[in-house]
């Protein structure tokens, strides 16, 4: 199955530095639901680092869920669950229990409803206190915050007019109206930010 592996650069440079922010924030046990895993490069790296963790892998893209499996088949990774078929959009998710949700790169890679659903699906989930964990770059009162944030913005947008960088007070009054207190911001490499909501009680 290696052949449909697929690799993201930035992963290997973005890895150790998400790890490094997930020890402090993510419980040592439970079930933690990656929404939209891409390669499944990080799941692989991410459960080998958390064996307490059931990792379950999603991503709505077939070829990316046959990258996931082939790495994961590689791996061999007792706490790494075969990948879901999972639309951050849709209302019913497969998954209806996580003690954490993390989503790497996504919401600026699509509609601003795939976001929405994200902070609704990930409320639906979680106990109470239960972190939902957000990496990526956004804008902070409306502004980049490098040259190199608004020439990716300004790429996505003409890719597709819906996708963009997104302002991170919005994200967080939206999260706030799906049931999330105030956001913990971790600054990143690269002017990407880590941010973790963790779901009211």
């Amino acid at each position: 199955m290696t052949e449909a592996r697929r690799h993201a650069p930035a992963t290997a440079r973005n890895r150790d530095p998400i790890l490094a922010v997930l020890r402090r924030h993510l419980p040592e046990t439970g079930r933690l639901l990656e929404v939209s895993s891409g390669t499944g490069e990080h799941a692989v790296h991410f459960a080998a680092a958390f064996p307490g963790l059931l990792w379950q892998p999603t991503d709505p893209d077939p070829a990316a869920r046959a990258s996931i499996a082939a790495w994961a088949a590689e791996a061999r990774l007792p706490n790494l669950l075969p990948p879901l078929d999972l639309d951050a959009a849709a209302e019913a998710w497969p998954v209806t229990q996580a003690d954490a949700v993390l989503c790497i790169n996504m919401i600026h890679i699509a509609p601003w409803e795939a976001g929405l659903g994200l902070l609704r699906g990930a409320a639906r989930l979680l106990p109470p206190g239960g972190p939902l964990v957000l990496y990526g770059p956004y804008r902070r009162g409306g502004q980049h915050t490098a040259p190199s944030n608004a020439a990716f913005d300004e790429g996505l947008r003409a890719q597709d007019p819906r996708w963009g960088v997104r302002n991170l007070e919005d994200v967080a009054e939206a999260a706030a109206a799906a049931g999330f207190g105030a956001p913990i911001v971790e600054a990143m490499p690269a002017n990407n930010l880590t941010v973790i909501f963790r779901r009211a009680g």
